[in-house]
């Protein structure tokens, strides 16, 4: 009994702190091997170059496995969620494009933040990872019309093997439309399709559980190389994402509440402030759900049947706070690489995090994933999310507590225009 009840006394560490412990200790020990271990071949071959290098790209290859398949199969079922969306008429396509709309602003609003922030001027990142230097794209830039046109597989298998992103998304989307539009007659099809996004959300969150090794060794080779030279930069980034973070909540989700609805911002954000706690502190969309909806109809008057309906979906496809990531984190990288990214890059940048977000799960970690995607859509380093990815758990808590606050936002602004608020609910401080 007392063992049994010490064993229950202690509780493991959750991952977040885990990835947050591996990020200091693999800071540290890579200090200590840059300023204080003398220079060696066996420290710069067998540790640095040998197991830090093969463990921690180790890990990016186990990511970017994934991207190809669970991409597909997310947005092909987040589609098939859309394509459900027309038996509730105006409702479903008023939210579908205020998710989509958000998106798309959130991610220009992290780019033109980044670029006055420049979070990855000095920072020489081709020396931390030279074996990545070699894989950039440094092809010539295809049109605008190209680009468009890029969009349309001509061999959909050769776009999966290949991993081009675009027209993955684009075939994706299609596939899931119509898959929703047979309904009964292509049941198996769909289930398929479902369970197979069960299985690679399970194989995310396995080789999720291998991040606290991964970032160690990463972390480690990086400052092993740079020593103190990554830690303003690293600071600048996050400074870059939370700005846009809270410009994005503040300013462009409270002002269209107050345009569209005429409700007062400040109450919304005291009344639905432990929700936004609650999912700070998971760091999952998914597991708020039932607390949104909860809060949205109690405290707030919204009705349950729009809340059931638009909060689920935006766990699903309203993913502004990654969207926000991705686009200080290509800043980030294409400043401390050198490359200079065009306007079409940033299109594309826009257009492939936008219609991303329609199947990324509301799961800690699968931002990353879809990450590789958008770095690879430019021709970016994959393997330059080895410093992103230390740090990610932090900033992944706020932008989860941002992404349920547009949909929070979203709902009440949808079930106002359709006369579903109770307003004395609403104004009620209590």
């Amino acid at each position: 009994m007392e063992k049994e009840s010490r064993a229950q006394g202690k509780k493991e560490l959750g991952l977040t702190t885990k990835i947050l412990i591996a990020l200091l200790t693999g800071a540290f020990v890579g200090v200590i091997l840059n300023y204080v271990v003398p220079k060696s071949p066996f420290v710069d071959t067998v540790v640095i170059n040998g197991l830090l290098y093969l463990v921690g790209q180790g890990f990016i290859r186990l990511m970017q496995m994934l991207v190809v398949p669970l991409v597909f199969c997310s947005l092909v079922c987040g589609s098939m969620s859309i394509g459900d969306t027309k038996k509730l008429g105006a409702v479903g396509i008023r939210t579908i494009a205020f998710y989509l709309v958000t998106t798309a602003l959130a991610i220009t609003l992290s780019l033109g933040i980044a670029n006055v922030i420049n979070p990855g001027i000095g920072l020489n990142m081709s020396a931390v990872l030279e074996e990545a230097a070699d894989s950039v794209d440094t092809s010539e830039k295809s049109s605008f019309a190209d680009t468009l046109l890029d969009m349309i597989p001509t061999n959909v298998f050769r776009a999966l093997t290949e991993g081009n992103m675009l027209p993955i998304i684009l075939f994706a989307l299609l596939l899931g439309i119509i898959l929703a539009k047979l309904g009964s007659r292509a049941e198996i099809v769909g289930n398929f399709f479902a369970q197979g996004n069960d299985i690679m959300m399970e194989m995310t969150e396995l080789i999720m559980k291998a991040a606290p090794v991964g970032v160690f060794c990463l972390i480690g080779k990086t400052f092993a190389a740079t020593g103190f030279d990554a830690l303003i930069p690293l600071l600048k980034y996050i400074g870059a994402v939370l700005i846009a973070l809270a410009i994005h909540c503040i300013i462009v989700y409270l002002g269209l509440l107050k345009v569209f609805t005429g409700l007062s911002p400040v109450l919304f954000i005291k009344k639905f402030f432990p929700a936004m706690a609650f999912a700070f502190s998971t760091a999952t969309s998914n597991a708020t759900i039932p607390m949104s909806i909860d809060i949205l109809e109690t405290k707030m008057g919204v009705s349950k049947r729009i809340s059931s309906f638009t909060i689920p979906l935006g766990a699903t496809i309203n993913m502004d706070g990654t969207a926000i990531m991705q686009g200080a984190a290509v800043v980030f990288v294409a400043q401390a690489y050198g490359i200079q990214l065009s306007a079409l890059d940033y299109f594309t940048v826009i257009s492939t995090a936008t219609m991303a977000s329609i199947g990324t799960a509301g799961v800690p970690g699968v931002g990353l994933i879809t990450l590789t995607m958008v770095f690879h859509s430019v021709g970016l380093p994959v393997d330059a999310i080895a410093l992103i990815m230390g740090i990610d758990r932090i900033l992944d808590m706020a932008r989860t507590a941002v992404n349920i606050t547009g949909d929070a936002v979203c709902t009440t602004i949808v079930a106002s225009q359709n006369g579903a608020v109770d307003r004395g609910i609403y104004k009620n401080r209590q």
